[in-house]
């Protein structure tokens, strides 16, 4: 994966823009050691590392606004870093760049129940937000599966979904509002605690920008009340493209199920040795969750498991108590933690219509056969966010290429299904170069031009989101 060259007149300025750095932060905000950068060279995908030129932990909107004037006054790039855990390389460093982490940034500033929102610093964790409400019997919808360690900037930043989206919808369908800073270092506020505002919709140009546009240090999110119960049913199969033809009939019917998460053998067996949840043996896996009144989950639940003995089941297994829906959960929840047990892996997260399901699994299936490389898909089902994990070997020379390459292939494979490049990773370095087979040139164009607006001088998260020649050009005509 192609990066920039540093530009050199930066890193012989290093001591200056620490200096400059340390006079408007307080000194232990200002991370410059060469030793002590290293933890921020990468993120989750951790194929590529970079140490950057040094990083800055601000603790309020002030002290972000102060750091950005500098930077900005000094040219010197700046990527924002949420918790660390984007799979698509969107906080990777330059190493003429300064990381703007927003860890320190975690308070809870405001709680409304009447009117059902909450506002946040945005490096509060996901799940914590929930955890400030649930004593109330409210929630925050948005469940990525790092939710445990994502911060909401990140969530923002990726537009980020999880297990839940089918039904509560992701990031954006739960933002509210955003205190953002510019990149010279003015502090705006966009949207607010209502449902709409007046004018253009920025809020949702801000939400799943990459960090492109602003840093955000503040953000206003709508908090629901908890259902009134909720019940999975376990549906095992023995074919991939039956399961996928039986989520497609699930959603063709008209039910909604708050979930609908998918898991083949390979992640089936490694999560079962992993965490032995009691998974049938099968060859694909179904879990669907529906919620609501006893009565209505009774309702969705019948529907849903008439249409699934249609398709032949292995097994149905239907929660009986908490405990059982518990387990239902377990292995689909430790997938990922399995599958990096036994191989390095990189996660992908196309997305594509529900019912092109069948023939997507069917050609993932076989680039694994041409490619040599054993693919485990688990994946939100029910929107067509797929996540297929290819693994590979980062010691074998050539593996992580021919990984690449064949990442490439799924993500084409699900643009010309009628699908798109991401689902709730974002772009990064990932996908960067794969815009151009999802995007025309016109159509990128326009969103460099927005772009340009926010951030004049493109040092806002650089090699990043556009093809890096056109970036590259764009940074220089802004010099």
């Amino acid at each position: 994966m192609d990066m920039p060259l540093p530009d050199q007149s930066i890193l012989s300025r290093k001591a200056e823009i620490v200096a400059r750095l340390q006079s408007v932060l307080p000194k232990n905000a200002v991370i410059h050691a060469e030793s002590e950068v290293r933890a921020y060279e990468c993120d989750a995908l951790s194929a590529y590392r970079c140490p950057p030129l040094c990083a800055v932990l601000p603790a309020s909107t002030e002290e972000v606004a102060a750091a950005l004037r500098v930077c900005h006054e000094m040219g010197v790039p700046v990527v924002p870093r949420g918790s660390g855990t984007s799979l698509a390389g969107g906080a990777l460093p330059t190493a003429d760049c300064v990381i703007l982490g927003v860890a320190r940034l975690n308070g809870v500033l405001e709680t409304n129940y009447d009117d059902r929102y909450i506002r946040v610093q945005s490096g509060r964790t996901n799940l914590s937000v929930t955890g400030a409400v649930e004593a109330e019997d409210f929630f925050y919808a948005p469940d990525p599966s790092s939710q445990l360690a994502c911060a909401i900037a990140g969530n923002i930043a990726m537009n980020s979904g999880g297990a839940h989206c089918l039904k509560y919808g992701v990031t954006t369908n739960n933002l509210l509002g955003v205190k953002m800073v510019l990149m010279d270092g003015t502090i705006t506020d966009i949207g607010g605690a209502h449902l709409d505002a007046a004018g253009l919709d920025l809020l949702g140009l801000i939400c799943g920008s990459e960090g492109q546009l602003g840093v955000v240090t503040e953000a206003t999110l709508r908090i629901l009340r908890k259902p009134e119960g909720a019940r999975p049913v376990l549906m095992a199969f023995n074919d991939n493209e039956v399961a996928g033809a039986c989520v497609a009939d699930i959603i063709k019917a008209g039910v909604l199920p708050v979930a609908i998460e998918f898991m083949d053998r390979l992640c089936i067996e490694t999560s079962e040795k992993y965490a032995q949840a009691g998974y049938p043996d099968c060859e694909a896996l179904l879990i669907v969750e529906v919620e609501g009144s006893p009565a209505e989950i009774d309702e969705q639940l019948a529907v849903i498991l008439a249409i699934a003995r249609k398709h032949d089941p292995v097994e149905l297994r239907e929660a009986k108590s908490a405990e059982e829906a518990a387990r239902i959960w377990l292995g689909r929840k430790s997938a990922f933690g399995a599958i990096g047990q036994i191989s390095d892996y990189m996660c992908l997260d196309g997305t594509i219509p529900v019912s092109s399901l069948p023939m997507v699994l069917r050609r993932i299936g076989e680039l694994s056969e041409e490619y040599g490389l054993r693919v485990g898909n688990v994946f939100h089902a029910g929107d067509g966010n797929m996540h297929p994990l290819i693994c590979y070997d980062a010691n074998k020379p050539g593996d992580l290429e021919l990984c690449e390459a064949m990442g490439a292939e799924i993500l084409k494979l699900c643009v010309d299904a009628g699908g798109c490049l991401t689902g709730e990773h974002g772009v990064g370095i990932e996908k960067r170069d794969l815009m151009t087979h999802q995007f025309a040139p016109q159509d990128l164009e326009i969103q460099m031009a927005i772009k340009d607006v926010f951030d004049p001088s493109w040092l806002l998260n650089p090699a990043k989101v556009f093809p890096l020649t056109s970036s590259a050009s764009r940074r220089i005509a802004a010099e």
